[in-house]
């Protein structure tokens, strides 16, 4: 006899609509929740699943957020529950049209160099390229 087994990661997105201000950035968009997981399949069908984590993407600048769990599993439930900021730990910062949002101080990346800069300018201070 014999089986196929694996063991993967994978991610499933999470139903949910709320629209924002996004502190990180200051403009609007919305969050996507979505639940990352390791999963035994056996023959491709996923069969046992385990460290689940839920996390939060802003669409306005990408700023990515871990989700307390507990809040998770409630609105994978299906539960109308408001996410607010004491909810979400940041993981990673984002970024819109070359700004980088860090820390609530705004950077401009050079996409030819990678020189950072808090000043608007419209072109690169180090190689003279287009920001």
């Amino acid at each position: 006899m014999f089986f196929l087994l694996g063991i993967n990661s994978d991610q499933k997105p999470i139903e949910y609509v709320k629209t924002i201000l996004c502190n990180r950035c200051g403009k609007y968009g919305r969050y996507e929740v979505f639940m990352t997981y390791m999963s035994l399949s056996v023959f491709f069908l996923p069969i046992f699943k385990w460290n689940k984590q839920y996390y939060v993407r802003a669409t306005c600048c990408n700023a990515l957020y871990e989700l307390d769990p507990v809040i998770g599993k409630n609105i994978q439930k299906g539960n109308n529950i408001d996410i607010t900021e004491d909810d979400l730990t940041l993981v990673r910062s984002g970024s819109y049209n070359g700004w980088n949002y860090t820390n609530n101080e705004i950077l401009k990346t050079c996409s030819h160099c990678g020189y950072e800069t808090s000043e608007d300018f419209s072109f690169c201070p180090k190689c003279g390229e287009r920001l």
